[in-house]
């Protein structure tokens, strides 16, 4: 069956960095744009970043523009985010799916994982 699995949040002062990996199995990772998400308490889950089956085209949310890298690779199916300049508001949990289309991310196909905490605290 499919599993998605989110690791490498954690505690972190504004102005730090983290990366977080979203390992995949049970589908075909390569062919499949991934997507990043988070959900903040009381707020609706929403889109973060996106990146093409190849690696090649990706899309961001404007609110971590220029912060957050989202990178891929499709021999350890995993995709990652590189998240810099980190501040209270990113504070969340951070999940993975994978979407339909790098630009067509309110679709996702399959249930979401535990995810992994960010807390952007001093």
């Amino acid at each position: 069956q499919v599993q998605l699995v989110e690791s490498g949040g954690g505690l972190v002062q504004p102005g730090g960095s983290l990366r977080l990996s979203c390992e995949t199995s049970g589908f075909a990772f390569s062919t499949y744009a991934m997507s990043w998400y988070r959900q903040a308490p009381g707020k609706e889950r929403e889109f973060v970043a996106a990146i093409s089956p190849d690696g090649t085209t990706t899309n961001y949310a404007d609110s971590v523009k220029g912060r957050f890298t989202i990178s891929r690779d499709n021999g350890e199916d995993t995709v990652y985010v590189q998240m810099k300049g980190l501040k209270p508001e990113d504070t969340a949990k951070y999940y993975c799916n994978a979407v339909p289309d790098v630009s067509l991310t309110t679709r996702y196909y399959y249930p979401w994982a535990q995810g992994t905490q960010v807390t952007v605290s001093s």
